[in-house]
């Protein structure tokens, strides 16, 4: 059964570990598991290219990366990750992505709640895990933060890797950023026409922040389909962090973890950009009007 309360809040007391021994017992995706199938669609319809696969080691990693809107790069990275090169990521995802009707196809795809305890947990049963460090904030960002870490004060990532004695393994994306427009910023929002129905509605009130309000998007040729941008995905060097297994890392070696981490990551998206560039010519007609 889904471990949800009589209120439909997920993740508490017995509840979460009710969760917890349901994302452990996840089996690794099969030859007829559906994401076997969806992987062609998605190499299809966003001919993703992947550079530095090698630098991956023949170990448990927890993979950090930029975040796109939306959260669409990890529909990307988990499919990828397992018809290119056989790893089963387990997703780290926002507490409100959870409830009863989404808990078992989450699980299913290997995504489970970004919480320290579950976190512990994977790490514990030797899984590859996908974190994005900006979470939901970085998600719902305004197009001239477009490729910008937003990572805040938060040092979570770096303690549980440490403390488990994991790799960090950085890796950057760029095309999931386009998939969509922006009709109008979230920032904006609240003092649109569209934010003043949402008001209404009580979909947005006084207490919603607006630097975490999505933008209204606008896909393909106007749709909601997204862009079928090309996606390009490099991997950086792993940061090995074996030796502070049982340890918790004073505050300045997180730090430093961190912004090694951090840095490699937008070295990678400023390469990634330069890149997309130079190959531009090769995109079909096709997509190039559905991306225009």
């Amino acid at each position: 059964m889904p471990a949800f309360d009589k209120d439909n809040q997920p993740y508490q007391g017995e509840h979460l570990e009710q969760f917890i021994q349901r994302a452990c017992a996840v089996p690794f995706p099969d030859d007829k598991h559906l994401m076997r199938y969806t992987w062609p669609v998605i190499r299809r319809i966003f001919n993703p290219l992947v550079l530095d696969a090698d630098n991956i080691p023949d170990r448990p990693c927890l993979f950090i990366g930029n975040h796109a809107l939306f959260a669409l790069d990890g529909m990307i990275m988990v499919p990828l990750m397992l018809g290119e090169c056989n790893r089963f990521l387990r997703s780290m995802g926002d507490k409100f992505l959870w409830n009863r009707m989404t808990e078992g196809q989450l699980l299913d795809h290997g995504a489970v709640i970004g919480n320290p305890q579950v976190c512990s947990a994977m790490m514990e049963q030797g899984e590859d895990i996908l974190v994005f460090p900006g979470g939901a904030h970085e998600a719902a960002k305004p197009t001239s933060n477009n490729y910008s870490l937003m990572w805040k004060e938060r040092y979570g990532f770096v303690r549980l890797a440490a403390q488990h004695g994991y790799t960090l393994m950085p890796f950057a994306t760029v095309g999931p950023e386009e998939f969509y427009g922006h009709l109008i910023e979230g920032e904006d929002l609240p003092d649109s026409v569209v934010g003043k129905l949402l008001k209404r509605a009580g979909v947005i009130t006084e207490n919603t922040r607006s630097d975490m309000l999505p933008p209204i998007p606008v896909g393909a040729l106007g749709s909601l389909f997204p862009k079928p941008q090309r996606c390009y995905v490099k991997f950086g060097e792993p940061i090995d962090l074996s030796r502070y297994a049982g340890k918790v890392p004073a505050q300045r070696t997180q730090t430093k973890i961190r912004n090694e981490a951090a840095q490699q990551i937008e070295r990678m998206i400023c390469e990634l950009l330069v890149l997309r560039e130079q190959r531009k010519g090769e995109d079909g007609m096709l997509r190039r009007l559905l991306t225009f």
